[in-house]
């Protein structure tokens, strides 16, 4: 799934598109992360204000989108084959 993808989904779901919230979905695209914590210090090389928070939220944002499924490390995909 690419990063369009997710933003429109989010978007149709009412979900605000931040800039903080697209460097935590390009972080999961780009890395392969097994916890929010590395998620969290990937987007900080980008962006040193984003908290740990934001991040944790966020991924349960994607959950809640249908985009993400903890148990496949973080990975954006599609959850209804998990």
């Amino acid at each position: 799934m690419s990063q369009e993808m997710i933003i429109s989904r989010l978007k149709e779901q009412g979900f605000r598109i931040t800039r903080q919230r697209k460097l935590i979905i390009s972080a999961i695209l780009e890395h392969d992360c097994s916890c929010c914590k590395e998620i969290y210090y990937q987007v900080r090389e980008k962006d040193p204000t984003v908290g740990i928070a934001t991040v944790y939220r966020m991924i349960k944002t994607l959950e809640e989108a249908g985009v993400i499924d903890r148990r496949n490390m973080y990975r954006i995909g599609d959850t209804k084959e998990v």
